[in-house]
């Protein structure tokens, strides 16, 4: 029965994807453990280190699927050790004595790290994979509203005009430098372990490095400079990047729920017949999956410290930080991917209400234009002289309820200034968004030809 919301049935979509359960499964945990045992006899075989029928015999048993797992789980309980019960399952399922040339000098920790290695291989597949399909839903969104006008705000309250491709823009240039991180990381994290008790391939042989270049080749990784059973950075690297990446997709899903507010109601995730979004109100349409991202994002940072804690490693090794990494680093990448999942969904579907996003612009009685009266003012009075009047005129005009309009024309020096013609086009924020259709245009050119959104 479960008993964590990452295999939960009821919970487990809000926190990890099924393609990723079966990544960091104990089937599959297991079945990379023998993938290196395999690899490293055949390796081992084409030496001469050890009998070529033994390295065929271990390489055609080395499956998860002829030992029992529940058996194994149950004598790493009773002898407290995570690998050795596993080892003598498979050798049993060897024939002909060959199963004594397994595990033929490898360290626990050679294994269990490489096999994590590989399993982190896979789940990158998958996590690049949908990260590139939510550049790709960015991408449509900000070249379709690269001119759509919207309130800009900052401090939580309205600020000048910007349009909805600009905000989408940014979330799409944000997602390719954390693809661009996220690569990088892989190429320095994917690399195997075969270094022995304490790093030096002492139990190797003259032929370790050989052998060591042999075995990564087979297994698709790339080979250490030295061992790194003690410097965790690689993982700790790659799990930062994970971070990154959720922190940008929280960031969204947060922003989504606060415009998708009734008294904003600028956009909102995808509804379809049949949500319900409360138990006693029918009516609520409420923003559920970005929330559950808003969540997840909050829990994956938690991991990445975790992640970033398990470098404390003392002398040539330390199980007391080791083991940090098998909780968190699957769950990085659980919940990374649950995110990514979520969010791609979200943005594929999301509604845009351009129509509330222009009548949003009016919400302040025209106040909004200040910076644009005030720049106006300058040519005149001087930019400072004109931030101090149109300052108190704004002022003024907000405390006896007027538009900014009438503030203005109310006095003499902006009336002197200023015709009302040219004022109320002063005072159109549709055409004052500066260069946001041009913004936009210069990141979709730049991400096309960065090309990191192509499957």
């Amino acid at each position: 029965m479960p008993t964590s919301v990452f295999d939960s049935l009821l919970l487990g979509h809000v926190w990890g994807t099924d393609e990723l359960r079966a990544i960091f499964s104990d089937e599959t945990r297991v079945q990379k453990w023998f993938d290196y045992e395999a690899a490293l006899a055949v390796a081992q075989a084409e030496l001469g280190i050890i009998p070529q029928a033994a390295a065929q015999e271990i390489a055609a048993k080395a499956c998860v699927g002829n030992v029992d797992l529940a058996a194994i789980g149950a004598e790493i309980r009773r002898i407290k050790h995570p690998l050795v019960p596993a080892l003598r399952a498979l050798q049993a399922a060897c024939a002909q004595g060959h199963g004594e040339f397994l595990h033929f000098g490898p360290t626990t920790q050679d294994v269990l790290d490489t096999g994590m290695v590989l399993q982190l291989k896979d789940a990158h597949a998958l996590i690049a994979r949908d990260l590139q399909a939510v550049g790709r839903a960015l991408y449509a969104l900000a070249g379709t509203h690269r001119a759509t006008p919207m309130a800009g705000r900052t401090h939580g309250v309205q600020a000048l005009p910007i349009t909805f491709g600009h905000k989408c823009a940014i979330w799409l240039a944000e997602a390719g430098r954390n693809f661009a991180r996220l690569d990088a990381a892989a190429k320095r994290t994917f690399v195997g372990g075969m270094t022995g008790a304490v790093g030096t391939q002492a139990s190797f042989g003259p032929r370790a490095f050989e052998l060591d270049a042999l075995l990564m080749a087979r297994l698709g990784l790339g080979v250490a400079e030295i061992g790194w059973q003690t410097a965790r950075d690689r993982l700790a690297d790659y799990a930062n990047a994970l971070g990154l990446i959720g922190g940008g997709l929280a960031k969204i899903a947060h922003e989504i729920i606060i415009l998708s507010h009734n008294e904003i109601d600028e956009i909102a995730e995808p509804f379809a017949h049949g949500k319900v979004g409360s138990s006693t109100m029918p009516h609520k349409r409420n923003p559920v999956i970005c929330e559950g991202v808003v969540a997840v994002g909050r829990a994956l940072r938690g991991s990445v410290a975790l992640m970033q804690e398990a470098m404390m490693v003392e002398h040539e090794r330390d199980a007391t930080a080791w083991r940090l990494e098998w909780k968190a680093l699957p769950e990085c990448c659980l919940m990374t991917g649950a995110m990514l999942a979520q969010m791609k969904h979200v943005l594929v579907g999301i509604e845009v209400h351009a129509e509330k996003m222009r009548k949003n612009l009016d919400t302040l009685g025209g106040f909004l234009m200040s910076e644009r009266v005030m720049f106006a003012l300058g040519d005149i009075v001087g930019k400072q002289s004109a931030h101090e009047l149109v300052y108190e005129i704004a002022m003024r005009g907000i405390e006896h309820g007027m538009t900014f309009e009438q503030a203005l024309m109310a006095d003499p020096q902006v009336k002197a200034a200023l015709g009302r013609d040219e004022l109320r086009a002063l005072l159109d924020p549709t055409t004052y968004v500066g260069l946001a259709p041009q913004i936009v245009e210069r990141v979709l050119a730049e991400t096309k030809a960065a090309g990191w959104m192509e499957p």
